[in-house]
Protein backbone atom coordinates (compact mmCIF):
# COMPACT_ATOMS: atom_id res chain seq x y z
CA UNK A 1 0.00 0.00 0.00
CA UNK A 2 2.81 2.66 0.85
CA UNK A 3 4.38 1.48 -2.48
CA UNK A 4 1.44 2.18 -4.67
CA UNK A 5 0.77 5.38 -2.53
CA UNK A 6 4.37 7.08 -3.29
CA UNK A 7 3.99 6.03 -6.66
CA UNK A 8 0.71 7.94 -7.19
CA UNK A 9 2.92 10.96 -5.19
CA UNK A 10 5.56 10.90 -7.59
CA UNK A 11 2.44 10.68 -10.40
CA UNK A 12 0.64 13.49 -9.15
CA UNK A 13 3.66 15.47 -8.88
CA UNK A 14 4.80 14.85 -12.51
CA UNK A 15 1.49 15.49 -13.84
CA UNK A 16 1.54 18.48 -12.15
CA UNK A 17 4.59 20.00 -13.53
CA UNK A 18 4.23 18.49 -16.93
CA UNK A 19 0.56 20.81 -16.79
CA UNK A 20 2.60 23.67 -15.60
CA UNK A 21 5.55 23.36 -17.91
CA UNK A 22 3.76 22.37 -20.99
CA UNK A 23 1.54 25.39 -20.74
CA UNK A 24 4.38 27.63 -19.99
CA UNK A 25 5.77 26.46 -23.34
CA UNK A 26 3.06 26.72 -25.52
CA UNK A 27 2.32 29.83 -24.40
CA UNK A 28 5.98 30.85 -25.22
CA UNK A 29 5.53 29.39 -28.65
CA UNK A 30 2.02 30.19 -29.54
CA UNK A 31 3.03 33.97 -28.39
CA UNK A 32 6.35 34.31 -30.51
CA UNK A 33 4.02 32.50 -33.77
CA UNK A 34 1.37 35.66 -33.64
CA UNK A 35 3.99 38.22 -32.36
CA UNK A 36 5.92 36.93 -35.79
CA UNK A 37 2.93 36.42 -37.91
CA UNK A 38 1.74 40.10 -37.16
CA UNK A 39 5.51 41.70 -37.55
CA UNK A 40 5.62 40.19 -40.67
CA UNK A 41 1.48 40.75 -42.35
CA UNK A 42 2.56 44.74 -41.01
CA UNK A 43 5.53 44.68 -43.29
CA UNK A 44 3.46 43.42 -46.48
CA UNK A 45 1.08 46.17 -45.84
CA UNK A 46 3.40 48.58 -46.07
CA UNK A 47 4.61 46.89 -49.21
CA UNK A 48 1.36 47.04 -50.06
CA UNK A 49 0.61 50.86 -49.78
CA UNK A 50 4.33 51.67 -50.58
CA UNK A 51 4.10 54.21 -53.32
CA UNK A 52 5.29 53.30 -56.39
CA UNK A 53 3.92 49.47 -55.41
CA UNK A 54 0.27 51.07 -54.78
CA UNK A 55 0.28 52.75 -58.24
CA UNK A 56 1.40 49.53 -60.17
CA UNK A 57 -1.10 47.69 -58.71
CA UNK A 58 -3.43 49.94 -61.00
CA UNK A 59 -1.05 49.48 -64.09
CA UNK A 60 1.49 46.88 -64.04
CA UNK A 61 3.25 49.08 -66.93
CA UNK A 62 4.19 51.53 -63.92
CA UNK A 63 6.24 48.68 -62.12
CA UNK A 64 9.07 50.61 -60.33
CA UNK A 65 12.84 50.04 -61.86
CA UNK A 66 14.51 46.93 -60.59
CA UNK A 67 17.27 49.80 -59.77
CA UNK A 68 15.11 51.80 -58.18
CA UNK A 69 15.84 51.55 -54.05
CA UNK A 70 13.45 49.95 -52.15
CA UNK A 71 12.00 51.93 -49.30
CA UNK A 72 8.85 50.91 -47.79
CA UNK A 73 9.76 50.38 -44.27
CA UNK A 74 11.30 52.80 -41.70
CA UNK A 75 14.40 51.71 -40.96
CA UNK A 76 16.64 51.53 -44.09
CA UNK A 77 18.93 48.71 -43.02
CA UNK A 78 15.72 46.78 -43.17
CA UNK A 79 14.58 47.75 -46.66
CA UNK A 80 17.77 46.10 -47.83
CA UNK A 81 17.38 42.57 -45.73
CA UNK A 82 13.95 42.34 -47.00
CA UNK A 83 13.00 40.00 -49.89
CA UNK A 84 9.70 39.52 -51.64
CA UNK A 85 7.87 39.13 -54.71
CA UNK A 86 4.35 40.15 -55.83
CA UNK A 87 2.48 38.38 -58.56
CA UNK A 88 -1.48 39.04 -60.21
CA UNK A 89 -3.87 37.07 -60.65
CA UNK A 90 -6.76 37.78 -62.93
CA UNK A 91 -10.21 36.29 -62.53
CA UNK A 92 -8.99 33.60 -65.66
CA UNK A 93 -6.61 32.55 -63.29
CA UNK A 94 -3.45 33.59 -65.10
CA UNK A 95 -0.52 34.80 -63.35
CA UNK A 96 1.44 38.13 -64.22
CA UNK A 97 4.62 38.83 -62.94
CA UNK A 98 4.45 42.31 -61.34
CA UNK A 99 7.45 42.23 -59.27
CA UNK A 100 10.04 39.65 -58.38
CA UNK A 101 13.39 41.40 -58.73
CA UNK A 102 13.62 41.76 -54.53
CA UNK A 103 13.99 38.23 -54.38
CA UNK A 104 16.99 35.41 -56.01
CA UNK A 105 15.46 32.27 -54.51
CA UNK A 106 12.29 31.51 -57.03
CA UNK A 107 12.16 30.70 -60.35
CA UNK A 108 8.73 31.49 -62.66
CA UNK A 109 7.41 27.84 -62.30
CA UNK A 110 7.85 28.39 -58.48
CA UNK A 111 5.87 31.71 -58.38
CA UNK A 112 3.29 30.46 -60.36
CA UNK A 113 2.93 27.56 -57.79
CA UNK A 114 3.11 29.83 -55.16
CA UNK A 115 0.50 31.84 -56.73
CA UNK A 116 -1.79 28.80 -57.33
CA UNK A 117 -1.51 27.60 -53.54
CA UNK A 118 -2.60 30.66 -52.23
CA UNK A 119 -5.64 31.19 -54.50
CA UNK A 120 -6.39 28.02 -53.12
CA UNK A 121 -6.41 29.50 -49.30
CA UNK A 122 -9.88 31.14 -47.74
CA UNK A 123 -7.76 33.22 -46.02
CA UNK A 124 -6.71 36.42 -47.54
CA UNK A 125 -2.68 35.91 -45.66
CA UNK A 126 -1.41 33.01 -44.19
CA UNK A 127 2.22 31.01 -44.74
CA UNK A 128 3.14 28.54 -47.54
CA UNK A 129 6.59 27.18 -46.66
CA UNK A 130 8.99 30.06 -45.92
CA UNK A 131 7.06 32.88 -46.98
CA UNK A 132 4.25 34.68 -45.97
CA UNK A 133 1.45 36.11 -48.32
CA UNK A 134 -0.76 39.00 -48.12
CA UNK A 135 -3.46 38.83 -50.90
CA UNK A 136 -6.34 41.09 -51.47
CA UNK A 137 -8.64 42.75 -54.91
CA UNK A 138 -7.62 45.17 -57.15
CA UNK A 139 -10.06 46.00 -59.77
CA UNK A 140 -9.94 42.97 -61.97
CA UNK A 141 -6.88 41.15 -60.63
CA UNK A 142 -5.88 39.45 -57.65
CA UNK A 143 -2.76 40.91 -56.16
CA UNK A 144 -0.09 38.31 -54.08
CA UNK A 145 2.53 39.77 -51.82
CA UNK A 146 4.91 37.20 -50.95
CA UNK A 147 7.13 37.67 -48.23
CA UNK A 148 10.64 35.57 -47.39
CA UNK A 149 10.14 34.71 -43.66
CA UNK A 150 12.90 32.05 -43.36
CA UNK A 151 15.13 33.22 -40.90
CA UNK A 152 11.64 34.38 -38.52
CA UNK A 153 10.44 30.78 -39.29
CA UNK A 154 14.08 28.79 -38.44
CA UNK A 155 13.32 31.12 -35.52
CA UNK A 156 10.36 29.73 -34.52
CA UNK A 157 11.22 26.51 -35.05
CA UNK A 158 14.82 27.02 -33.29
CA UNK A 159 12.41 28.00 -30.13
CA UNK A 160 9.88 24.96 -30.15
CA UNK A 161 12.81 22.77 -30.04
CA UNK A 162 14.71 24.52 -27.30
CA UNK A 163 11.63 24.81 -25.53
CA UNK A 164 11.19 21.09 -25.95
CA UNK A 165 14.23 20.12 -25.26
CA UNK A 166 14.60 22.01 -22.30
CA UNK A 167 10.89 20.77 -20.74
CA UNK A 168 11.77 17.33 -21.48
CA UNK A 169 15.00 17.99 -19.73
CA UNK A 170 13.36 19.81 -16.58
CA UNK A 171 10.70 17.29 -16.63
CA UNK A 172 13.51 14.20 -16.12
CA UNK A 173 15.44 16.38 -13.45
CA UNK A 174 12.23 16.82 -11.55
CA UNK A 175 11.39 13.44 -11.78
CA UNK A 176 15.00 12.35 -10.55
CA UNK A 177 14.50 14.59 -7.32
CA UNK A 178 11.08 13.65 -6.53
CA UNK A 179 11.80 10.01 -6.22
CA UNK A 180 14.03 9.96 -3.46
CA UNK A 181 12.48 13.15 -1.70
CA UNK A 182 8.62 11.07 -2.17
CA UNK A 183 10.26 8.66 0.41
CA UNK A 184 10.52 11.16 2.74
CA UNK A 185 6.97 12.95 1.96
CA UNK A 186 5.18 9.84 2.69
CA UNK A 187 7.46 8.87 5.70
CA UNK A 188 4.88 10.02 8.41
CA UNK A 189 2.33 8.21 6.96
CA UNK A 190 4.95 5.02 6.59
CA UNK A 191 5.04 5.36 10.29
CA UNK A 192 1.57 5.80 11.18
CA UNK A 193 0.70 2.94 9.06
CA UNK A 194 3.49 1.15 11.12
CA UNK A 195 2.32 2.02 14.50
CA UNK A 196 -1.10 0.79 13.82
CA UNK A 197 -0.21 -2.49 11.93
CA UNK A 198 1.77 -2.88 15.59
CA UNK A 199 -1.20 -1.87 17.61
CA UNK A 200 -3.52 -4.04 15.76
CA UNK A 201 -1.36 -7.57 16.19
CA UNK A 202 -0.58 -6.29 20.04
CA UNK A 203 -4.41 -5.80 20.45
CA UNK A 204 -4.80 -9.01 18.70
CA UNK A 205 -2.35 -11.32 20.59
CA UNK A 206 -4.01 -9.46 23.55
CA UNK A 207 -7.56 -10.44 23.17
CA UNK A 208 -6.53 -14.03 22.28
CA UNK A 209 -5.78 -14.80 25.77
CA UNK A 210 -9.44 -13.56 27.61
CA UNK A 211 -11.26 -14.53 24.55
CA UNK A 212 -9.85 -18.63 25.36
CA UNK A 213 -10.15 -17.83 29.11
CA UNK A 214 -14.00 -17.11 28.64
CA UNK A 215 -14.46 -20.17 26.11
CA UNK A 216 -12.76 -22.28 28.99
CA UNK A 217 -15.16 -21.07 31.61
CA UNK A 218 -17.93 -21.35 29.42
CA UNK A 219 -17.28 -25.10 28.66
CA UNK A 220 -16.77 -25.78 32.59
CA UNK A 221 -19.84 -23.94 33.21
CA UNK A 222 -21.60 -25.69 30.40
CA UNK A 223 -20.23 -28.87 32.11
CA UNK A 224 -21.58 -28.08 35.82
CA UNK A 225 -25.02 -26.57 34.90
CA UNK A 226 -25.71 -27.46 31.31
CA UNK A 227 -26.05 -24.98 28.19
CA UNK A 228 -28.99 -22.36 28.72
CA UNK A 229 -29.61 -18.95 26.37
CA UNK A 230 -27.05 -17.21 28.49
CA UNK A 231 -23.90 -19.51 27.91
CA UNK A 232 -24.69 -19.55 23.87
CA UNK A 233 -25.29 -15.81 23.78
CA UNK A 234 -21.97 -15.49 25.01
CA UNK A 235 -20.01 -18.36 23.09
CA UNK A 236 -21.41 -16.59 20.00
CA UNK A 237 -20.07 -13.35 21.30
CA UNK A 238 -17.00 -14.93 21.94
CA UNK A 239 -16.88 -16.68 18.33
CA UNK A 240 -17.64 -13.17 16.87
CA UNK A 241 -14.72 -11.60 18.64
CA UNK A 242 -12.27 -14.61 17.91
CA UNK A 243 -13.73 -14.02 14.02
CA UNK A 244 -13.17 -10.50 14.29
CA UNK A 245 -9.52 -10.52 15.96
CA UNK A 246 -8.42 -12.97 13.29
CA UNK A 247 -9.63 -10.81 10.23
CA UNK A 248 -7.79 -8.14 11.98
CA UNK A 249 -4.72 -9.26 11.84
CA UNK A 250 -5.64 -10.99 8.22
CA UNK A 251 -6.42 -7.23 6.99
CA UNK A 252 -2.66 -6.44 8.71
CA UNK A 253 -0.94 -8.47 7.07
CA UNK A 254 -2.30 -7.46 3.77
CA UNK A 255 -1.21 -4.44 4.18
CA UNK A 256 2.85 -5.16 3.88
CA UNK A 257 4.88 -4.24 1.18
CA UNK A 258 4.69 -8.25 -0.21
CA UNK A 259 1.30 -9.42 1.06
CA UNK A 260 2.03 -12.28 -1.24
CA UNK A 261 5.79 -13.08 -0.67
CA UNK A 262 5.22 -16.96 -2.01
CA UNK A 263 3.37 -17.60 -5.43
CA UNK A 264 2.27 -20.77 -6.65
CA UNK A 265 0.79 -21.72 -9.96
CA UNK A 266 -2.86 -23.38 -8.73
CA UNK A 267 -6.21 -24.55 -10.21
CA UNK A 268 -8.26 -22.13 -9.37
CA UNK A 269 -11.45 -24.26 -10.71
CA UNK A 270 -10.61 -26.91 -8.06
CA UNK A 271 -10.19 -24.17 -5.52
CA UNK A 272 -13.54 -22.73 -6.25
CA UNK A 273 -15.07 -26.05 -5.62
CA UNK A 274 -13.16 -26.94 -2.69
CA UNK A 275 -14.96 -23.35 -0.90
CA UNK A 276 -18.27 -24.01 -2.22
CA UNK A 277 -18.53 -28.06 -0.99
CA UNK A 278 -18.00 -26.25 2.44
CA UNK A 279 -20.57 -23.28 1.77
CA UNK A 280 -23.36 -25.04 -0.11
CA UNK A 281 -24.76 -27.22 2.82
CA UNK A 282 -24.66 -23.74 5.15
CA UNK A 283 -26.90 -22.32 2.02
CA UNK A 284 -29.20 -25.13 1.86
CA UNK A 285 -29.58 -24.55 5.89
CA UNK A 286 -30.27 -20.91 5.20
CA UNK A 287 -33.14 -22.39 2.94
CA UNK A 288 -31.00 -21.13 -0.23
CA UNK A 289 -29.31 -22.36 -3.78
CA UNK A 290 -26.28 -21.99 -5.04
CA UNK A 291 -25.67 -22.68 -8.60
CA UNK A 292 -22.41 -22.55 -10.64
CA UNK A 293 -21.03 -22.32 -13.81
CA UNK A 294 -17.02 -23.05 -13.67
CA UNK A 295 -14.65 -23.63 -16.29
CA UNK A 296 -12.27 -26.45 -15.66
CA UNK A 297 -8.65 -26.43 -15.75
CA UNK A 298 -8.54 -22.38 -15.08
CA UNK A 299 -4.92 -21.86 -13.42
CA UNK A 300 -3.69 -19.06 -11.82
CA UNK A 301 -0.53 -17.68 -9.98
CA UNK A 302 -0.62 -16.50 -6.26
CA UNK A 303 -1.17 -17.50 -3.13
CA UNK A 304 -3.62 -20.00 -2.65
CA UNK A 305 -5.20 -19.52 0.54
CA UNK A 306 -6.02 -16.04 0.16
CA UNK A 307 -7.89 -16.69 -3.11
CA UNK A 308 -10.25 -18.72 -1.16
CA UNK A 309 -10.56 -17.02 1.82
CA UNK A 310 -11.41 -14.52 -1.03
CA UNK A 311 -13.93 -16.60 -2.39
CA UNK A 312 -15.28 -17.56 0.86
CA UNK A 313 -16.09 -13.89 1.94
CA UNK A 314 -18.11 -13.16 -1.53
CA UNK A 315 -19.97 -16.88 -0.79
CA UNK A 316 -20.54 -16.13 3.00
CA UNK A 317 -21.91 -11.97 1.61
CA UNK A 318 -24.35 -13.30 0.03
CA UNK A 319 -25.75 -16.16 1.43
CA UNK A 320 -26.26 -13.63 4.45
CA UNK A 321 -27.40 -10.79 2.66
CA UNK A 322 -29.40 -12.39 0.22
CA UNK A 323 -33.38 -12.82 0.31
CA UNK A 324 -34.93 -15.98 2.04
CA UNK A 325 -35.54 -18.77 -0.22
CA UNK A 326 -33.58 -16.71 -3.03
CA UNK A 327 -30.96 -18.55 -5.52
CA UNK A 328 -26.89 -17.59 -5.77
CA UNK A 329 -24.99 -17.85 -8.93
CA UNK A 330 -21.62 -18.24 -8.70
CA UNK A 331 -19.23 -18.14 -11.95
CA UNK A 332 -15.86 -18.61 -12.97
CA UNK A 333 -14.49 -18.25 -16.40
CA UNK A 334 -11.52 -17.48 -18.21
CA UNK A 335 -11.36 -15.38 -21.81
CA UNK A 336 -8.22 -13.56 -23.50
CA UNK A 337 -5.41 -14.11 -20.26
CA UNK A 338 -8.28 -12.46 -18.28
CA UNK A 339 -9.77 -14.61 -15.45
CA UNK A 340 -13.55 -13.42 -14.32
CA UNK A 341 -15.31 -14.34 -11.34
CA UNK A 342 -19.08 -13.03 -10.40
CA UNK A 343 -20.69 -13.87 -7.24
CA UNK A 344 -24.43 -12.95 -7.57
CA UNK A 345 -27.69 -12.97 -5.02
CA UNK A 346 -31.02 -10.81 -4.82
CA UNK A 347 -31.30 -8.21 -1.82
CA UNK A 348 -33.97 -5.91 -0.28
CA UNK A 349 -32.11 -2.69 0.54
CA UNK A 350 -34.20 0.20 1.62
CA UNK A 351 -31.63 2.42 -0.04
CA UNK A 352 -29.33 1.71 -2.82
CA UNK A 353 -26.21 1.34 -0.97
CA UNK A 354 -23.02 2.92 -2.37
CA UNK A 355 -21.13 0.21 -3.93
CA UNK A 356 -17.83 1.94 -3.82
CA UNK A 357 -17.89 1.76 0.05
CA UNK A 358 -18.72 -1.48 0.15
CA UNK A 359 -14.92 -2.71 0.63
CA UNK A 360 -14.06 0.05 2.96
CA UNK A 361 -13.12 -1.02 6.40
CA UNK A 362 -16.26 -1.21 8.80
CA UNK A 363 -18.45 0.25 5.93
CA UNK A 364 -22.19 -1.10 6.25
CA UNK A 365 -24.86 -0.14 4.53
CA UNK A 366 -27.68 -1.54 6.06
CA UNK A 367 -27.09 -1.63 10.34
CA UNK A 368 -30.53 -3.55 11.11
CA UNK A 369 -29.41 -5.95 8.29
CA UNK A 370 -26.12 -6.26 9.50
CA UNK A 371 -26.61 -6.69 13.27
CA UNK A 372 -28.95 -9.56 12.62
CA UNK A 373 -26.51 -11.31 10.65
CA UNK A 374 -23.23 -10.83 12.81
CA UNK A 375 -21.70 -8.50 10.05
CA UNK A 376 -18.75 -6.55 10.87
CA UNK A 377 -18.10 -4.85 7.74
CA UNK A 378 -14.24 -6.09 7.29
CA UNK A 379 -14.92 -9.47 5.02
CA UNK A 380 -15.19 -7.51 1.75
CA UNK A 381 -12.10 -4.70 2.79
CA UNK A 382 -10.03 -8.26 3.27
CA UNK A 383 -11.33 -9.41 0.02
CA UNK A 384 -10.51 -6.49 -1.90
CA UNK A 385 -7.01 -6.31 -0.24
CA UNK A 386 -6.61 -9.70 -1.59
CA UNK A 387 -7.24 -9.13 -5.12
CA UNK A 388 -5.46 -5.83 -5.31
CA UNK A 389 -2.42 -7.95 -3.48
CA UNK A 390 -2.75 -9.92 -6.67
CA UNK A 391 -3.15 -7.51 -9.61
CA UNK A 392 -6.63 -7.59 -9.99
CA UNK A 393 -9.88 -5.54 -9.47
CA UNK A 394 -13.05 -5.90 -7.97
CA UNK A 395 -16.24 -3.76 -7.87
CA UNK A 396 -20.12 -4.54 -7.07
CA UNK A 397 -23.11 -3.62 -8.41
CA UNK A 398 -26.94 -2.94 -7.03
CA UNK A 399 -28.84 -1.16 -9.89
CA UNK A 400 -31.74 -1.14 -7.80
CA UNK A 401 -31.27 -2.42 -4.35
CA UNK A 402 -32.89 -5.75 -5.39
CA UNK A 403 -29.97 -7.71 -6.84
CA UNK A 404 -25.86 -7.57 -5.85
CA UNK A 405 -23.12 -8.52 -8.27
CA UNK A 406 -19.20 -8.45 -7.52
CA UNK A 407 -16.96 -8.76 -10.41
CA UNK A 408 -13.50 -9.97 -9.52
CA UNK A 409 -11.03 -9.94 -12.48
CA UNK A 410 -7.18 -11.25 -12.66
Amino acid sequence: MLNKLRWRFILAAMLAFFFVISLVAGLVNVVNYAVTARRNDMVNEQIRNYGPYATAFQDPQNLPAPLVPFGALPNPDDNYMTRFFIVGVSRDGSVSIIDWQRIASITPYELTYYASQAMSKDSDRGYLDQFRFLKFEVGSQTIIIFLNCSKDIETMRSLLYMSVTISTGALLLVFLLVLPLSKKAIQPIANNIELQKRFITDASHELKTPLTSISTSLDVIELDRGPDEWTDNIRGQVGRMSGLVSQLVTLSRLDEVKPVPEKEHFDLSSAAWEILEVHTPQAKAAGKEIKTEIEDNVMMSGEKASIQQMLSVLIENAIKYSDDNSEIRFSLSKSYGKIKIEVFNTCNYEKIPDTKRLFERFYRPDESRNSATGGNGIGLAIAKSVVEAHGGKINADCPSGKTMTVTVEF
